[in-house]
């Protein structure tokens, strides 16, 4: 596998998937969208879409990691060669900010609409306003489309749960080759992994919105605090290094565990 098809791979790939994924959230969030309140359901189910449609459209080119913490766990794994690790993760994470930068554009008139809503601009915190002054200032009212966020507050609780669900999701991966005969998930393996994104989501997504991907939620929160949104309000940039930190130890783990138990 070439440099560049790696690169092309991983970018394509993950910007489908950040677009695919970051889009259902969008059309859940807007008043101004069919999809509005649809909810959690229709989340899970998008994101595992996503990682379906993606998984197919590249794992010919570049073995759609799509996931740092997937190319971690597989480099520990020896299923990648860790001087490709560095290339795999710089392509992903581009890719996800050009698929956050897709939703924006696609959700451009609902984005516009919300964001000057006076009930929504009424509706949120201000820093002042919040009762433990040692929490994070406010997200703004569409952080949620572009990155995750905890329902409860507790890093040690959050980052857990991340490691938690991330190790789930790269030892269902790696230990999808045992079922076809050493030979890697095959076009099978990405439609089993996507509705194992879809379970985590049901089962493990409800404490912190189960990032499981550290540029899933790095580029678009990147994105999101660039963008020329109206009353966007902040980024949480307090609580980001819990959705990279996590999934990585995640994938570290998983891998370290099928070496141990699977080989």
């Amino acid at each position: 596998m070439s440099s560049s098809d790696i690169f092309i791979g991983e970018t394509i790939g993950t910007a489908v998937l950040i677009l695919l994924g970051g889009g259902v959230c969008a059309a859940v969030t807007f008043k101004r969208s069919k999809a509005f309140n649809a909810g959690w359901v229709a989340i899970a189910f998008g994101w595992g879409f996503a990682v379906l449609t993606g998984a197919y459209m590249v794992g010919g080119v570049s073995g759609a990691h799509l996931n740092p913490a997937v190319t971690i766990g597989l480099a520990i794994e020896g299923g990648t060669e860790w001087s490709d690790v560095p290339l795999y993760l710089g392509s992903q994470l581009l890719g996800a900010m050009i698929g956050a930068v897709l939703v924006w554009v696609t959700y451009y008139g609902q984005f516009q609409a919300h964001l000057t809503d006076p009930d929504v601009i009424a509706a949120q915190p201000t820093d002042e306003g919040l009762v433990d002054q040692k929490a994070a200032p406010a997200a703004g009212p569409v952080l949620g489309i572009f990155s995750t966020g905890p329902e409860i507050r507790n890093a040690a609780q959050n980052l857990i749960t991340e490691i938690i669900a991330t190790i789930v999701l790269v030892l269902a991966i790696l230990t999808q080759g045992l079922n076809n005969e050493g030979n890697g998930l095959g076009v099978l393996g990405a439609l089993i992994t996507s509705f194992v994104v879809v379970g985590i989501g049901l089962s493990l997504g409800g404490p912190t919105g189960y990032a499981i991907n550290p540029v899933r939620d790095l580029g678009p929160r990147i994105v999101h605090s660039l963008l020329p949104l109206p009353n966007k309000g902040g980024s949480d940039w307090t609580y980001a290094w819990i959705p990279v930190a996590g999934p990585l130890i995640g994938g570290a783990i998983a891998g370290g565990l099928y070496n141990v138990a699977f080989k």
